[in-house]
């Protein structure tokens, strides 16, 4: 009950973080990335921090999202996720980005 509301609220206050950490978590996105630490591929939380201040930087997490990419974070490629709409991958891109 109380989960409920706190979720009511943050979809009132226009918060949708935990949407789009559930987005992550449907779409498989946790079983190689964390929000803190490297796990097969790079934190969440890092791969904000490298992209910060790049104008371009939901663009290009996007691609690799939607296309897949490799040589970024070492010799561990990340398989496409062409699964997933352009709109959700979008919104990933924009949650990680925002990561701390």
């Amino acid at each position: 009950m109380k989960t409920a509301l706190l979720l009511s609220i943050g979809l009132l206050l226009g918060n949708h973080s935990w949407a789009n950490e559930a987005l992550a978590k449907k779409n498989g996105c946790t079983g190689c990335h964390a929000m803190a630490s490297a796990l097969v591929g790079p934190a969440f939380k890092d791969v904000a921090a490298k992209y910060a201040g790049q104008a371009d930087a939901k663009d290009q997490l996007v691609h690799s999202i939607r296309l897949g990419s490799s040589g970024k974070w070492g010799p561990m490629a990340m398989p496409p996720q062409a699964q997933l709409s352009a709109a959700d991958a979008q919104k990933l891109a924009v949650w990680v980005l925002k990561s701390k």
